[in-house]
């Protein structure tokens, strides 16, 4: 077995050792458990969810390389029918109906974000728009796709699969900026 105290959060070295296998079976299982409680809003099909919330987070514990593996992995359970997602549904109607842009762009929600958390680890106000930029991106591809599903103009797929859902992840991302490095520093103590 590898040493595990040489392991970090976030090692993007190609080997998987155990202790980054478990926090990336750990996350994936958070996401799974935290995911499906959603609130839907009457003007969206769009439920506001934590998975955005779980998935900012957990760049801080394990990288972004490791959240991306977290969140596909959670994806392909989603797909295989679990009742993961939001509202506890599961399936591939779920990817391939009105809210699938949004799952598709939180990918590069972990890629984006996870650059600037990687990259600029003690500068927050960097970090924030770092998030800020790939919650945008996320909102591009799931707005895309709430308009094609929809078959509604993209202004008006904006108005009901972002604009309820700005305070609440601006409040998301602050959050996560804050009890992000909190949890990565209690991993790296847990560790010695």
């Amino acid at each position: 077995m590898k040493n595990l105290t040489t392991t970090t959060p976030g090692n993007t070295s190609g080997h998987f050792t155990t202790r980054r296998l478990v926090l990336i079976a750990m996350v994936t299982a958070v996401t799974c458990i935290l995911a499906p409680f959603a609130i839907p809003i009457p003007v969206s099909p769009v439920p506001i969810s934590l998975t955005n919330l779980v998935l900012l987070i957990s760049i801080y514990v394990l990288g972004w390389k490791d959240a991306t593996i977290s969140f596909l992995v959670y994806l392909l359970l989603g797909a295989a029918g679990l009742p993961v997602f939001s509202g506890f549904a599961g399936g591939l109607g779920k990817i391939a109906g009105p809210t699938g842009g949004y799952l598709v762009g939180f990918i590069f929600m972990t890629i984006i974000a996870g650059f600037f958390v990687g990259r600029f680890p003690d500068k927050r106000l960097l970090i924030t728009a770092g998030m800020v930029l790939a919650t945008a991106v996320t909102y591009i591809f799931g707005t895309a796709w709430l308009a094609y599903q929809m078959e509604i103009p993209f202004t008006a797929a904006l108005s009901i699969g972002v604009i309820p859902y700005l305070p609440g992840d601006t409040a998301k991302i602050i959050l996560a900026v804050i009890t992000g490095p909190i949890l990565r520093s209690r991993l790296n103590i847990m560790q010695s």
